[in-house]
Parts: C-alpha cells; structure tokens; sequence
C-alpha cells in the first residue's frame, strides 16, 4: 500500500462552489437553551443533566443576562466535597459552585473559526450574548453538524 496525497482539482473540471452557504455560528447554534438559575440545588442541576442528556448549561439572572456556566464537572466536584466533608448536598446552590469567567462567541463567527476557538480553549459549549442577554449556545456537536452538512462543498 502506498501513501496517496491529495492534489487538488484537475483542470478542465468544473469547481463547485457556493457563495451563499450559511457558515455563521449562529446558523447552527441551539437557540432553545436549557438555562439554570443561581439559586437552583447542585441535585436540581445534576437531574436536569441526567434527564436532557446534555454535559452543562448557561447560567442566567431574572433578566436573561449570562452569570456563569455550570457543568457536569462541577457538580462532580461538589459531590465529591460534599461526601468528603460528610454535609448534605440538597441545600447547596449552584452559584458556589459555577465558572463565573464566561467565555462567549459572537452569533456572526465562521464556524470554522469557531472550531479552532474550541480546539485552544478545550471547551465544550460556548454561550452566545446579544445585548448582554443570552440568545444561544453552540456546542462542539454544534460544529460537527454544521461541518458534515457542508461536506463536499469547498471551504474556503
């Protein structure tokens, strides 16, 4: 078996290209979000995950603005110290416990741009923030999606 190498289009073969393929983040992003609140119990969250299958979620006030971001990592953790430290968990809200220092994408990102921002950051969800109120989120599932239904087109 030899090594094959991609050379690129032959000429006289016609290119297909398409200008008007949505590659916006917001294009693929969740817009109904499954969002907690800060008062809400480490158990209240950790069911929520269970249940939606999902591995973390937004953090929201009564406005809708973003105040942090829960995951299932951080509710591992709080078990972990709650068992240690042998203290109940049910009366624990998940405002101790959050990552308050957001990192958000821009709904009108590329994409692909976005991947990369997730390949450096190592996370999993970014939310997305209009007007400092949270309108979506886009997973890295998010960009797999949009990546395989632009399969076969040149990304350029």
């Amino acid at each position: 078996m030899g090594i094959k190498s991609f050379q690129g289009a032959r000429k006289g073969q016609q290119q297909q290209t398409t200008n008007n393929s949505p590659l916006k983040v917001s294009d693929y992003m969740t817009r109904d979000v499954i969002a907690f609140r800060p008062d809400q119990s480490v158990e209240e969250v950790i069911n929520t995950l269970i249940k939606h299958r999902i591995s973390g979620g937004p953090v929201v006030n009564d406005k809708n603005e973003l105040v942090g971001i829960i995951s299932e990592g951080d509710c591992i953790k709080q078990i972990s110290e709650s068992r240690y430290y042998n203290m109940p968990m049910d009366q624990d809200s998940i405002e101790k416990h959050m990552i308050t220092n957001v990192e958000t994408i821009d709904g009108n990102l590329n994409v692909f741009d976005a991947a990369s921002k997730f390949l450096k950051s190592k996370r999993r969800r970014f939310p997305i923030v209009e007007n400092g109120k949270l309108v979506g989120q886009i997973s890295q599932k998010d960009i797999l999606k949009a990546a395989m239904k632009l399969k076969g087109q040149h990304w350029k």
